[in-house]
C-alpha cells in the first residue's frame, strides 16, 4: 500500500515580512482628522496624516495612518474624545507620501514654502508674512486676514483656525517655514 505524505511547501514568509503593522484611520471629513491628529499626537501616539488611497477616496479628505498593533486603544481614545472614525483600514502594502511635499524659493528679500497647494511667504529681514496664496477651501480668505502682517512668531497657527485640507497644507508650510527661519 503507497504511502502519501504531504509534500511541504515551502516557507513563503521566511525572508519576506508579510504581516500587516500599520493601519488607517478613515473620517467624515478633515476637521475631524485635524482634530484626531492633535488627541494622538498629545497623547504620544506615532501618526501621520496622508491622503487615503484612491480606492477609499471622497474628494478633499485625508487619513490618518497608525500602529496597527494599537488599534484598540487609539479607538478607544477617540471615542472617548467623541471622534470615532467611521472605519479602520488596515495597511497592507506601503502607502505612498509625497517625495516633494514642499518647495522653497527663494526671492531675494522674501522667501516662500510651499506644501502641497498652499503657499506661504515673508519678508526675510523682520520674518513678517506678506502673502498666503493657494486652494480653494473656504477658510483660505480668512486665514490670510489673520496671518498677513504679523511675524511668524505673532501669527496663530493655521490648524488652530482652519479646518480644511488647504489650512492643513498651510499649515505644514508654516511649520517648515519656521523650520528654516526661527532659531
Amino acid at each position: 500500500m503507497p504511502v502519501f505524505s504531504r509534500k511541504k511547501e515551502p516557507d513563503r514568509n521566511k525572508n519576506e515580512k508579510r504581516s500587516v503593522d500599520r493601519g488607517i484611520l478613515v473620517f467624515e471629513n478633515t476637521s475631524e482628522v485635524i482634530q484626531a491628529e492633535n488627541i494622538l499626537k498629545k497623547s504620544g501616539w506615532s501618526v501621520n496624516v496622508m491622503g487615503p488611497p484612491p480606492e477609499i477616496q471622497r474628494g478633499c479628505d485625508l487619513v490618518i495612518e497608525f500602529p496597527l498593533i494599537e488599534e484598540l486603544n487609539i479607538l478607544r481614545e477617540l471615542r472617548n474624545a467623541g471622534i470615532p472614525p467611521l472605519t479602520v483600514v488596515p495597511v497592507t502594502a506601503p502607502l505612498l507620501k509625497p517625495v516633494d511635499l514642499f518647495h522653497t524659493k527663494d526671492f531675494g528679500a522674501y522667501l516662500m514654502v510651499r506644501a502641497a497647494n498652499m503657499k506661504i511667504t515673508v519678508a526675510k529681514e523682520d520674518l513678517k508674512i506678506v502673502n498666503i496664496s493657494g486652494g480653494g477651501c473656504p477658510d483660505v480668505p480668512y486665514l490670510a486676514w489673520q496671518m498677513v502682517g504679523k511675524t511668524l512668531e505673532e501669527a496663530p497657527r493655521p490648524r488652530d483656525l482652519g479646518h480644511t485640507l488647504c489650512g492643513y497644507a498651510l499649515e505644514l508650510a508654516y511649520e517648515e517655514l519656521r523650520q528654516k527661519c526661527l532659531p
